[in-house]
C-alpha cells in the first residue's frame, strides 16, 4: 500500500530547539505545510497560508528521511515536527521509520486535530492559542489529543502570552489540565512577513513582555509555570532555517 505524501514547507538543521520543554536541544526540523488556524500573530505564514502552497513539496517518507539523515550525518537526534499544524499530515510512518534508527520525535500542535500516532511520539507539545490569536479553543478536541496520546509521550502545554487576557487564558488552561507541565512564552509582536525572513524584531519589546510575564507569574505565586523566551528569536531574529 502506498503511503500518502507529506506536504513539506522546509527541512532544516541541525540547530537548537528554540522554545518550550526541549529548549536548547539539538534538533532537525521538518516543517509541514498547511494549517487549520489563522492566528493574527503567526510567525510562519509561509507554512500556513495557502497562497504559498506552491512552495510546499509533496514528499514521501523515504525522501524526507533521506534529508533528515543527511542533515544529521546519520547520528540520531530529536526531529521536531512543526508547521503550520503538523497534525493534519500523515506523519505516523515517518515516526516509525525514524524510531527504527534511534531518532526521537517531538510534535507541536494547537490541539485541534487528534491522531492515533500521537502515542508514538516522544514529546507532544499542546499549544492552544490564546485570545490574542483571534482563534477559539475547542477543549473537546484538545481532550481528544490527550486520549490519542494515551499517556505515552512526554506531554506538556505551551502558551504564547501577549497581554492580561492571554495570561488569564493560560491560567484557565492550567486549571483544566493540572497534571500537565505548562510553559509560558512571551509573544513576538513583530513576526516576519512570509517573503522577508530578515524583518527586524523588536527585541526590546519582546524582552519587556518577558519581564512583565515573570512579574505576573511570581506575583501570583504561580510556581508551577515555567517562563521561557523564544531563544531562536533572541539569537537569529526572524531568520528562517535556523
Amino acid at each position: 500500500m502506498t503511503t500518502a505524501a507529506i506536504r513539506v514547507s522546509e527541512i532544516f538543521g541541525p540547530t537548537i530547539q528554540g522554545e518550550g520543554v526541549l529548549i536548547g536541544q539539538p534538533t532537525v526540523f521538518v516543517r509541514t505545510g498547511g494549517c487549520d488556524y489563522r492566528c493574527t500573530w503567526c510567525d510562519t505564514l509561509h507554512a500556513v497560508d495557502g497562497e504559498y502552497r506552491e512552495q510546499w513539496r509533496p514528499m514521501s517518507v523515504d525522501e524526507i528521511w533521506s534529508e533528515v539523515r543527511r542533515l544529521s550525518g546519520g547520528v540520531p537526534l530529536t526531529v521536531s515536527l512543526s508547521g503550520g499544524n503538523p497534525a493534519i499530515q500523515p506523519l505516523g510512518p515517518l515516526i516509525d521509520r525514524g524510531h527504527g534508527e534511534g531518532y526521537r520525535f517531538a510534535l507541536e500542535t494547537q490541539g485541534s486535530v487528534a491522531r492515533d500516532w500521537f502515542a508514538n511520539l516522544d514529546t507532544l507539545v499542546l499549544s492552544p492559542k490564546p485570545p490574542s490569536s483571534g482563534m477559539a479553543t475547542d477543549f473537546a478536541q484538545l481532550d481528544d489529543c490527550l486520549v490519542m496520546a494515551a499517556g505515552r509521550p512526554m506531554t506538556v502545554l505551551k502558551i504564547v502570552v501577549f497581554d492580561d487576557h492571554d495570561y488569564a487564558y493560560a491560567k484557565d488552561v492550567a486549571r483544566r489540565y493540572p497534571a500537565l507541565p505548562i510553559y509560558l512564552q512571551p509573544g513576538n509582536h513583530t513576526p516576519p512577513p512570509p517573503e522577508d525572513d530578515g524583518a527586524t524584531v523588536d527585541i526590546e519589546g519582546v524582552m519587556n513582555r518577558m519581564l512583565w510575564l515573570v512579574d505576573k507569574v511570581t506575583g501570583d505565586k504561580w510556581f508551577d509555570a515555567r517562563v521561557l523566551p523564544q531563544l531562536h528569536v533572541l539569537l537569529w531574529g526572524n531568520r528562517r532555517g535556523v
